[in-house]
C-alpha cells in the first residue's frame, strides 16, 4: 500500500525555545522528516527564538547537530539537509523584555494571509509574556495558530489562568494544546476500528466488555527531571493528560462526524461522566533505591518527599454504555519495561460447550502504543493435532504497521505539527476539556492530602507496589502482564 502525502501550504513557524531539549529531540526531527516526505518545501520558513546569542549560521549548526543525533543516518542526504537548513533563521529574544521583538516583526513581514504557527516550547510562566509581546507587536493574524505543551496547569485554577492568557490573544480555534499520545498511529486507529467496523461497535459496551485496562509504564527514573517532577507527580504528569485522553477515546460515543469539535464534544461528555473516586480505589507508589540507581527521593533531592512516581486507579463511568464496567489505569516510573497499552477484556461466553476448557479471558483486544505500535485480538481456537477438542488462546494480528513502510516512520509530532499547519484540531485538547479533567484530578489529589497517606514503596524494575495488584485482586481480576 502506498502512503499518500498531502502537501500543506507554505507556512511560517516561530519556534520559541528553539535551543531546548524538546526542539532538538522531537520538533526539528519531525519537521525534517516532513520536509523529506515533500509535505512542505523551501517556500516555508522556520524561525527559531531563544535567549541565547546565536547567529543564523550557529543556529543552523545546532539544528544540524540535533538532526544527526535523532534522525537515521541514511536520511541525512546532503542536498535535502542543506535545503532544510536553508529554511531556518534565528532571533535572540528574552521573553521578559521588549528588545528584539521589532526586529522579529520586521523579519516576519506583513503577509498575514500565510499561516503562522507560534510553537511555545517554553516554561509555563513564560507563556503570558510571550502572548503579550506577540499581540503588542502585531504578529498575530487570523491565520495564526499557537501550540502549547504540557503542563497545561497544575490544577483547575492554574489551568483556567493559562486558558485566559491564551484567550486574551488567540481565539479557541487558534489554540492547539498538544498531547503527543493522540498523534500515534494506533491511537487514531482505535477510532477507525471502533467507528468503521460493524463487528466491533455493537459489542463495545457493558453487555460484552468485562473491564478495560490502560497502562503507561516507563522504565526510566525521574533522574534529571526531579525539580519538575516532584511538583507534579504521576497524577499531574501522566494521568491528567495522556491516560485521560486514552480513556476518553476508548469510552466516547460515536461523534456525528469526524470533525474537531464533534470529537471533542464526545470526549468532554466522558470526563463529565467519570464517577467520584473513593480513596480505596487509588494506589500511590514511590520507587526505592536499587543496586544500579538511587531512590526517588534521592533523585528529586527531597528527603521526605511524598510525591508519587506511580499511580493506579479504578475508574467508573456513569452512563448507559459503561455502567458497571471498571476502567483500571496505571502509570509509573522505574518499572520493569517501557510499555503503553490499552486492553479491552471481553466477557466470557455465557455457556461453554467444550469440556475441560478454561474459557476465562478468552477474548481481548490489545492496542499497544509503545515501544511497538500494534493491534491484536485474542481469540480461542482448537489446538492443532489429534486427541479431542482442546482450545487454546491465540493472537489474531490486526496490526496495520506492515501495510506501508512510510506509516511506521511517521512520528506523532510529525502528524500533529502538520495538523496544526493545516488547521485541524481533531487531535488536540479543547480548553473546557482540560478544565473538566482538572476538576476530576483535583478531587483525587485533595483526597490524598486529606488522608495524609504516604505512597507505598516499590522496587525498581517491577510492576509497581503490591497494593496495585490488590486493587484488582479484590475484584477477582489481575493486571495484564507487562
Amino acid at each position: 500500500m502506498v502512503s499518500v502525502v498531502i502537501p500543506v501550504l507554505p507556512f511560517e513557524m516561530f519556534l520559541f525555545g528553539a535551543t531546548g531539549d524538546l526542539a532538538k529531540r522531537k520538533i526539528f526531527p519531525a519537521l525534517f522528516h516532513r520536509f523529506l516526505a515533500g509535505q512542505f518545501d523551501e517556500k516555508s520558513r522556520i524561525i527559531g527564538i531563544a535567549r541565547q546569542k546565536l547567529t543564523d549560521i550557529q543556529f543552523k549548526e545546532l539544528v544540524k547537530s540535533s538532526l544527526t543525533g535523532f534522525v537515521k543516518e541514511e536520511l541525512l542526504m546532503a542536498d535535502k539537509l542543506e535545503g532544510f537548513l536553508d529554511l531556518l533563521s534565528f532571533h535572540s529574544i528574552d521573553l521578559d523584555s521588549s528588545e528584539g521583538w521589532q526586529k522579529l516583526r520586521n523579519d516576519a513581514g506583513i503577509n498575514k494571509k500565510r499561516v503562522r504557527v507560534f510553537y511555545l516550547s517554553i516554561a509555563p510562566d513564560l507563556i503570558l509574556p510571550a502572548c503579550k509581546r506577540l499581540s503588542e507587536f502585531g504578529l498575530v493574524s487570523e491565520n495564526s495558530r499557537v501550540v502549547v505543551e504540557k503542563p497545561l496547569g497544575t490544577d483547575l485554577k492554574s489551568s483556567q489562568k493559562l486558558n485566559a492568557t491564551l484567550a486574551s490573544v488567540f481565539s479557541e480555534i487558534q489554540i492547539y494544546r498538544i498531547d503527543h499520545y493522540l498523534g500515534k498511529e494506533t491511537v487514531q486507529n482505535l477510532m477507525a476500528l471502533r467507528f468503521s467496523n460493524l463487528f466491533l461497535e455493537p459489542i463495545w459496551n457493558s453487555q460484552y466488555i468485562e473491564n478495560v485496562q490502560i497502562t503507561v509504564a516507563e522504565s526510566v527514573t525521574v533522574e534529571g527531571r526531579g525539580g519538575y517532577y516532584d511538583k507534579a507527580g504521576a497524577m499531574r504528569d501522566m494521568v491528567q493528560n495522556h491516560l485521560m485522553q486514552l480513556l476518553c477515546l476508548v469510552a466516547m460515543e460515536p461523534p456525528a462526524s469526524f470533525t474537531a469539535d464533534k470529537v471533542r464534544d464526545e470526549k468532554l461528555k466522558i470526563i463529565q461522566a467519570l464517577d467520584t473516586i473513593k480513596p480505596s480505589d487509588t494506589v500511590r507508589g514511590q520507587y526505592l533505591a536499587s543496586l544500579e540507581s538511587e531512590s526517588y527521593r534521592d533523585h528529586v533531592g527531597v528527603e521526605n518527599s511524598d510525591t508519587e512516581s506511580f499511580v493506579a486507579l479504578k475508574v467508573g463511568i456513569s452512563n448507559w454504555r459503561w455502567s458497571q464496567v471498571p476502567f483500571y489505569l496505571r502509570t509509573g516510573k522505574a518499572m520493569s519495561v517501557r510499555k503503553s497499552e490499552i486492553t479491552i477484556n471481553f466477557k466470557d461466553v455465557p455457556h461453554m460447550i467444550f469440556q475441560n476448557t478454561d474459557s476465562r479471558n478468552a477474548n481481548k483486544l490489545s492496542i499497544q502504543l509503545q515501544p511497538d505500535e500494534s493491534v491484536t485480538m485474542q481469540i480461542s481456537v482448537k489446538e492443532p493435532g489429534p486427541g479431542g477438542m482442546r482450545l487454546i488462546n491465540t493472537g489474531l494480528d490486526m496490526s496495520f504497521a506492515n501495510l506501508t513502510d512510510v506509516t511506521s516512520s511517521v512520528e506523532a509530532y510529525e502528524r500533529l505539527i502538520m495538523d496544526t499547519v493545516r488547521g485541524d484540531q481533531t487531535l488536540f485538547m479543547r480548553g473546557d476539556e482540560v478544565e473538566e479533567a482538572w476538576i476530576w484530578i483535583d478531587q483525587i489529589i485533595n483526597l490524598w492530602q486529606e488522608g495524609k497517606d504516604k505512597p507505598y514503596p516499590y522496587r525498581q524494575g517491577t510492576s509497581g507496589p503490591m497494593e496495585s495488584e490488590l486493587l484488582l485482586q479484590r475484584d477477582g481480576r489481575s493486571w495484564e502482564k507487562m
